[in-house]
């Protein structure tokens, strides 16, 4: 089910290691050119594209006026959560809301003499649509990591787009969550003509100004074309996990971490453990075999280890640690003696989880981290979502006449130097007033 493979830095990569960075190539060109129609009908035809497209993928005929869910529909939904789970959800958004917190960003401005201030000012984005997964699962925690940190920036106008079931409506705990946020702009639309929806706007559906949030291939391809028109976060792909364990890791808990991740169900999900213990690769391999088998997503499971997951053996963890930083993981989890001592040498990861407490649904769901990460070897260069994706920065430069009449020759001699005379003269005429007057 789960292959055990050798890796040295100085051979060829083993066939699935390959593989699995064979994955941050990216989504199929066929999806791509799917999307591109969808995307163009939405944008010319509004909402009776929205009526055939939600036929066509959701199975629900609606009409443009049953897109937006009633507000009674969302307080019923919240009504009738069983009051374990919305127990459970308010913990959670307490812990995401004091984690977020910490990264508040104020305006600041600086005196530089002469009478010039310069600065940032920091402004919150002011409508934002999130993307909530509500087909396969109704990922109740996905809706927490964006509407939360949107909420602590001071976004004004949150709307959520989550798929209808068959009554028309999404799933009932997405309602009943977002009802706890006080969100209730929320239609029940999904998928690549959602995000359309959100970028161009139709009549019953304003345009925002950033899309957020996971989704399928189809979502996800969606939100790179309409980039430029809206900001988008990231271009999320498969989840995935890289587990870098020593001799004393409980093969249970790796086992039990890498089909964590296994499960999402799109068969591209990649589980990677990265050991020097020989032992606890075979452990690990028969303690897979023997979970696996307990699960009822098995067979999505065995799809996703048959292709991307592996076990790799290193001479050594600092071999290992370098083999992260190539695959660069959504989620690493340092099942090591001393994880801390480990921590300052990864330097490309979404989220590190350091010790066997650390298990990754912990920041999946609850410790308050963001759960939204660059995949597809993306940390490499981006990070997690989190309060800078919810606001914008404006540079402010109040000059004086007499620091342009210091610095008005440089600044001309930079303009000509790169042909643009115009920029030139809008510093020489003012230059040449002043020296008259």
């Amino acid at each position: 089910m789960i292959e055990i493979v050798d890796y040295s830095p100085d051979t060829t990569l083993p066939p699935k290691l390959a593989d699995i960075l064979g994955r941050q190539a990216g989504i199929p060109e066929e999806i791509e050119e799917a999307v591109r129609d969808i995307v163009s009908e939405v944008r010319s035809d509004g909402d009776a594209a929205l009526v055939r497209f939600s036929e066509r993928f959701d199975g629900v005929v609606l009409t443009p006026e049953q897109f937006l869910v009633p507000p009674i529909q969302l307080q019923d939904a919240l009504h009738a959560a069983a009051p374990d789970l919305v127990e459970a959800i308010n913990a959670a958004a307490a812990n995401i809301r004091a984690f977020h917190e910490r990264q508040r960003s104020n305006s600041w401005f600086m005196e530089d003499g002469d009478s010039v201030v310069l600065g940032k000012k920091v402004t919150a984005i002011r409508r934002v649509g999130l993307c909530v997964p509500g087909g396969a699962a109704p990922l109740i925690s996905s809706l927490l990591m964006a509407v939360v940190p949107a909420q602590v920036a001071g976004v004004e106008e949150i709307c959520i787009v989550t798929p209808p079931q068959e009554n028309g409506l999404p799933h009932p705990d997405l309602l009943a969550t977002a009802a706890l946020l006080g969100v209730d702009e929320v239609y029940a639309l999904g998928g690549a003509h959602a995000v359309a929806a959100l970028a161009f706007g139709t009549d019953s559906i304003r345009s925002v100004d950033k899309i957020v949030g996971p989704g399928g291939p189809y979502t996800v391809a969606a939100k790179r074309q309409v980039y430029g028109v809206v900001g988008i976060e990231m271009v999320p792909g498969p989840s995935e996990i890289v587990v870098l364990a020593d001799e004393a890791a409980d093969p249970s808990f790796v086992a039990a971490d890498l089909l964590s991740q296994a499960e999402h169900g799109t068969g591209l999900e990649a589980s990677i453990c990265i050991t020097n213990s020989a032992r606890l690769a075979e452990a690990v391999q028969k303690e897979v075999e023997t979970q696996a088998a307990e699960l009822p997503r098995r067979e999505l499971i065995e799809a996703a280890l048959a292709r991307f997951g592996v076990i790799v053996c290193v001479s050594d963890l600092d071999v290992g640690v370098d083999l992260v930083n190539r695959l660069a993981p959504e989620h690493l989890e340092l099942l090591v003696d001393e994880p801390w001592a480990w921590l300052s040498k990864v330097r490309d990861a979404g989220a590190i989880f350091l010790g066997e407490a650390a298990t990754e649904p912990v920041g999946d769901y609850y410790a308050g981290t963001n759960h939204v990460l660059p995949t597809n070897g993306a940390a490499r260069f981006a990070s997690s979502l989190g309060l800078s994706d919810f606001v914008k920065t404006s540079s402010i430069v109040a000059y004086s006449r007499q620091r342009l009449e210091k610095t008005g020759d440089h600044i001309m001699r930079l303009a000509r130097a790169e042909g643009f005379e115009a920029h030139a003269r809008a510093v020489g005429v003012r230059l040449e007033r002043w020296r008259k007057s």
